[in-house]
């Protein structure tokens, strides 16, 4: 099933490249007809690997008229990033969640690639190894502050 769903993903990336606003609206009746597959494995990559962590919020409406509206939430404003160290990371935040944000940052050329490794390296277990407890929790705390004493606008 891994083959199908990079597959899926690499169909709507190319999609969302050639949408001008990166904003897709897609039918997942129709593209589960087209990749032959049941639309619960749209779901799937849809909530696996466009997930707001990653740099994309999904809409969708049911029905027979029903459609899939994938957002790329555009980095570049620090309204939106404030919003998303806020509503994003939330109270806990997991290591694989956590790493999704910061290489997110990184590719769209927010964060340097040093500044991303020392956020990496802050999310890593062995970092957090003398918190037994709640380590999502602390994990969240601070990413939410690096990342909001990194967006910080002067004035």
């Amino acid at each position: 099933m891994a083959g199908l769903s990079n597959q899926i993903e690499r169909f709507i990336l190319q999609l969302l490249k050639e949408a001008e606003d990166g904003v897709l609206e897609i039918g997942r009746n129709e593209m589960a007809q087209q990749f032959g597959c049941a639309p619960s494995q749209i779901n799937y990559v849809l909530t696996t690997r466009f997930s707001p962590y990653k740099g994309y919020t999904i809409e969708s409406r049911r029905g027979g008229a029903g459609y899939i509206r994938i957002v790329r939430v555009q980095m570049d404003d620090d309204e939106t990033l404030k919003n998303l160290v806020q509503s994003t990371i939330g109270d806990q935040i997991t290591k694989d969640r956590a790493t999704h944000i910061i290489q997110k940052l990184v590719k769209e050329k927010i964060a340097q690639p040093k500044e991303g490794q020392l956020m990496l390296q802050a999310m890593e277990d062995v970092a957090l190894n003398k918190v037994k407890e709640d380590r999502n929790r602390v994990r969240a705390d601070l990413l939410r502050n690096m990342l909001m004493v990194y967006f910080r606008t002067e004035g």
